[in-house]
């Protein structure tokens, strides 16, 4: 079970650092579809916050919206805690 875990993580980082690529460079292009910010959220929910984050940084995008700013790293430190008290206390 570990191990398919560690394949989602994987994946879920690439994918949300590869979405905040994709959506840089449409922002450029006007009238171009977006990635909706919803799905950024949600692919950094379900374990791609440090992929996010990254893509925040490697493209600069997302950077002055506040609540990406504080709540991308508000997201890794809440998946951080739970996978530590899992540790802790289950495993």
């Amino acid at each position: 079970m570990g191990r398919y875990f560690l394949v989602w993580l994987a994946a879920a980082n690439l994918t949300a650092f590869v979405l905040m690529g994709v959506d840089k460079r449409r922002a450029k292009q006007p009238g171009a579809w977006r990635v909706r910010e919803r799905t950024l959220f949600l692919w950094a929910i379900s374990g791609g916050s440090i992929g996010a984050i990254a893509g925040m940084r490697f493209f600069h995008h997302k950077t002055k919206h506040w609540y990406f700013v504080w709540g991308m790293p508000l997201i890794l430190l809440v998946q951080a805690a739970s996978a530590g008290l899992y540790w802790y206390y289950i495993h």
